[in-house]
């Protein structure tokens, strides 16, 4: 059985901020079956070493790690093998895993830094109890100096970089160039210059053997300047190393057969009660039309104004809304303003509830995601998962898992869901037009759930996907 290593600033069950932390919890498990072991290197943040319980002896410790005394413990929570880096001096605050209530933590690049380091050392040198990576997987620019750092020690261990999201790049001022201990020759517009600063990213793209994004297209829009955030030059010349492997999702959370009145692909009553069990819930009066819900962070990158603007019309045809989330306050005021002219169709839930929004998947008859950009996307598979019929962006891993209701796609017995294209009010408009009226059919409408509820959205093709990649770089045999 191969070994990787993979390092990342979140992981669940532990800590989450967005789908990175889903992702990084996944993989160990869904690779497993496929002859890699895997252990995820993240930071001892408050509250981590508490949710793995029972620790190891430290398996490697340091008396200077980027200002301070470090050491490194494993543990194990929800199935995941944990390797967490205890450095008080960095990671133990107040907080989220990047900030407090005054924003982002000024010494955010040491402090990934030093998680790289950290890995890198555990590829060089192993651990204490004999363990030692054949292969290091980096996500995102908290990961990113990870493949410098082993090219910097001269190791031979291959690396992997994941891009979740490129909008994130890990700046730093020249200046921190020593205190990041980063070489001066790399600090070159083929390196890890990035327009007179160091992006920890870039230092990824550049030195990582092989790298890797979270759908097919995603992958081609990186290589576009309206999608590569000024990084579009070094992904096009790393594209013979880069491929897109889509996420998968949790089938085993996430699951239809556990909503409050369980239902299935073949007995589809069950979404009936849901459904109304959801309208009481949030206060609504009756709804003739789709049901549409929303589950997202509450910003302009995820199309939410969009759905503000477009939201009046697909009222008067007889849809309703249901809105959990946070996020720009201007936009969370905008959904309460909306909620408050529409009050017996549409409810706004400021924040997240984990429970409330799987009762949202498994009431609403639609789910929205006019993202302008998606590198991936859980939430339109999600919505597969329960039927719930996904209104999409054309972009990204949205494309990539939703095929339209167009008369071909329905007569040809494919379509799961709807996409719109170009990302604005109009489209998304014509979109919802359009699903009022795939719902009052009610044999189509059927179909249509059906069909999207089949469609695969777990882990199995992504894991081969990765496990062939991973076999590649390593020169095993394949598994």
């Amino acid at each position: 059985m191969g070994r990787v290593l993979s390092v990342a600033s979140e992981c669940v069950p532990l800590v989450k901020t967005g789908g990175l932390a889903d992702v990084v919890g996944a993989l160990p498990g869904a690779l497993a079956p496929r002859g890699w072991e895997m252990r995820v290197l993240i930071p001892a943040y408050p509250g981590v070493l508490e949710k793995l319980g029972r620790v190891s002896k430290p398996l490697w410790r340091a008396a200077d790690l980027f200002g301070g005394p470090a050491r490194l413990v494993s543990g194990e929570a929800g199935g995941v093998s944990v390797l967490a880096l205890q450095a008080p001096h960095l990671f133990d605050r107040a907080g989220g895993p990047y900030g407090g209530p005054a924003g982002d933590h000024p010494d955010n690049p040491e402090r990934f830094a030093a998680l790289c380091w950290v890995a890198a050392e555990i590829a060089g040198r192993g651990l204490g109890d004999g363990w030692r990576p054949d292969l290091l997987h980096a996500h995102d620019w908290q990961g990113g100096l990870a493949p410098a750092y082993l090219r910097q020690q001269g190791s031979r261990v291959p690396s992997v970089l994941t891009i979740h999201n490129i909008a994130f790049q890990g700046l730093a001022p020249a200046d921190r160039r020593a205190a990041l201990r980063l070489e001066a020759g790399g600090y070159r517009s083929e390196g890890y210059e990035y327009w007179g600063q160091i992006s920890t990213l870039k230092a990824g793209l550049v030195w990582a053997d092989a790298i890797t994004t979270v759908s097919p297209s995603y992958a081609e829009e990186l290589m576009r300047p309206e999608f590569g955030m000024g990084l579009e030059g070094v992904i096009r010349n790393r594209a013979a190393d880069l491929t897109g492997i889509l996420n998968g999702t949790d089938t085993a959370v996430w699951d239809p057969g556990r909503a409050p009145v369980p239902y299935s692909a073949r007995a589809m009553k069950g979404k009936a009660a849901n459904r109304a069990a959801l309208l009481a819930e949030c206060g609504l009066g009756a709804v003739p039309g789709p049901l549409a819900i929303v589950v997202s962070r509450l910003t302009g990158q995820k199309g939410i104004d969009l759905i503000v603007e477009a939201a009046p019309g697909f009222v008067a045809q007889g849809g309703g809304l249901i809105v959990l989330g946070s996020g720009e306050p201007e936009l969370e005021q905008a959904l309460r303003d909306l909620a408050g002219s529409h009050p017996e169709r549409v409810a706004v839930r400021i924040g997240y509830d984990e429970a409330l929004s799987q009762r949202m998947f498994a009431g609403g008859d639609a789910v929205l995601v006019p993202s302008r950009f998606e590198p991936c996307g859980l939430t339109q598979m999600y919505g597969l998962r329960f039927g719930t019929i996904p209104v999409v962006a054309a972009t990204g891993g949205l494309a990539d898992t939703v095929i339209t209701a167009n008369p071909a796609a329905l007569q040809a017995g494919v379509a799961t869901g709807l996409t719109f294209h170009p990302t604005d009010a109009l489209a998304l408009g014509q979109s919802l037009r359009r699903l009022v009226e795939l719902h009052a059919a009610p044999a189509l409408w059927a179909a249509l759930q059906r069909r999207a509820m089949r469609a695969d959205v777990s882990w199995e093709a992504s894991s081969r996907a990765y496990a062939a990649l991973y076999d590649r770089l390593t020169t095993r045999p394949g598994t």
